[in-house]
């Protein structure tokens, strides 16, 4: 087995790179974690590159590496402080990998029926972006859309957050939010911005139907522009005194309640 020993090659300077942002010379995904490599390998996504020790590789983790060398991935051993200059987290689990990017279609987010969809706007902390990923994924919702200035939904860290689900549900990064709701209007999908005040509970609305939520940023939240762009507006309850709920708290109120009135109780 091909063996690094140095930090200065050029996949660890790959890694570097890609720890700091992807971008259009390089869009692959950095992924670290045996949950996440699996995760991706699941899916079907082509691995570039897997790393680690040789007494993982060889071991504990050699069913996983021979699965990514049949996506055609160079599987190489690393030495420890080779590791820990390729993994973007300060405790590496043990196993790193580059994965080719994914690419959806806005309309894959809609499918299928009825939709159920968390736009991102100018949500820009890359935890919450994955972490609204995972909640939309683990309530049966069928896609997220990152828009604006929202952080990249494939960053290592978004990816990291969303523990899996970008592989298994689709996520696209779309430009202007305006943009990305018009197209999703066009696919029969009715809007619901999250606001601070004067919306509708959550519990008197038909979430039954198609349905996006459009959720806004950590700080400021949806801009009035943004939320005229919506044909309903909802309003979570909170006590007297609370401003507002973290992103990824606010779509998962919404998110089982749309799953609640979908698939409701059985009466025994």
């Amino acid at each position: 087995m091909e063996t690094i020993a140095s930090r200065q090659n050029p996949i660890v300077s790959r890694c570097r790179r890609l720890a700091r942002g992807r971008s259009a010379e390089d869009p692959a995904l950095l992924l670290d974690g045996w949950h996440l490599i699996e995760a991706a390998l699941d899916a079907g996504v082509a691995v570039e590159l897997l790393a680690g020790p040789s007494a993982v590789l060889t071991g504990a983790g050699a069913e996983l590496a021979g699965r990514a060398a049949a996506t055609g991935a160079r599987v190489v051993a690393v030495t420890a402080p080779v590791l820990d200059a390729m993994s973007p987290v300060s405790s590496p689990s043990g196993l790193v990998a580059i994965a080719r990017p994914l690419s959806a279609p806005i309309g894959a987010v809609t499918r299928p029926a009825p939709a159920l969809v968390a736009v991102l706007a100018d949500v820009q902390d890359p935890g919450n972006v994955g972490a609204v990923v995972r909640v939309v994924d683990a309530a049966g919702g069928t896609g997220v859309v990152a828009c604006g200035t929202s952080a990249d939904p494939f960053a290592w860290k978004a990816l990291r957050g969303a523990m899996g689900s970008a592989f298994r549900i689709p996520v696209v990064r779309a430009g202007a939010t305006a943009d990305a709701v018009a197209r999703l209007k066009a696919e029969g999908v009715r809007i619901v911005a999250t606001a601070a005040r004067g919306g509708a509970s959550p519990y008197d609305l038909d979430w039954r139907r198609p349905v996006a939520c459009l959720l806004g940023s950590e700080g400021a939240g949806l801009a009035p522009g943004d939320l005229e762009l919506a044909d309903d507006r909802v309003t979570i309850p909170m006590r007297v005194g609370v401003e507002s709920l973290n992103v990824s708290t606010t779509a998962a109120i919404l998110a089982y309640e749309a799953r609640r009135q979908r698939h409701p109780p059985r009466l025994i």
